[in-house]
Parts: structure tokens; C-alpha cells; sequence
């Protein structure tokens, strides 16, 4: 059974955590996909492009990253102090970049 994500994490263990999605309907994200013939390797680069465009909003680092044909691995790291000296409309204005 699934566990709540307040048990999962804990900031005060460690800071890393390695995060895995996979893409529904077994679609492909990048590669050759051998239903429909085509191939969707340029998503590759708006998936990265899409990755550190995020980065720079939270406070979060990605520390490693691979992007497979029907999922992506990353590994991310809870910038803590960072997220602790935003004040409140830091906030807001990192939201809204």
C-alpha cells in the first residue's frame, strides 16, 4: 500500500532523492517507436531544456538526469537554505518566472 509523501520524505535524512516517471499508454518520449514508426528523438533537448528551465525556479538542483525512450530518471536535491532566506515575495516572484 502506498505510503503518504510526508513519510517518504525527510529533509532532515538527506537533502538527494531520485524521482523516476514513466510516460502513460506506453508511449515513447524520445526514440523510435516501433508502433508508429516515428521517431521522437529532438524531445531529448525540450525535455532538458524543460529540466533546468525548472531548476532555476525552485530550489531544487538536479544532480543527475537521464532521459530514456519511455521514462526519465532524475536525481534532485532539496536546496534547502535557499528556500529558507526566500521572503515571502521572492516566492511569488520565482512562481510567476
Amino acid at each position: 500500500m502506498p505510503r503518504p509523501r510526508r513519510t517518504q520524505i525527510s529533509l532532515e535524512d538527506t537533502p538527494y532523492y531520485h524521482c523516476c516517471s514513466r510516460v502513460v499508454r506506453r508511449a515513447f518520449l524520445c526514440g523510435d517507436d516501433s508502433y508508429s514508426g516515428k521517431n521522437y528523438d529532438h524531445r531529448r533537448g525540450w525535455v532538458e531544456s524543460l529540466l533546468f528551465e525548472l531548476e532555476a525556479v525552485f530550489a531544487i538542483d538536479i544532480a543527475a538526469f537521464a532521459v530514456m525512450s519511455n521514462h526519465l530518471h532524475l536525481v534532485l536535491r532539496v536546496d534547502i537554505e535557499t528556500a529558507n532566506r526566500w521572503t515571502d515575495r521572492e516566492v511569488l516572484e520565482q512562481w510567476h518566472k
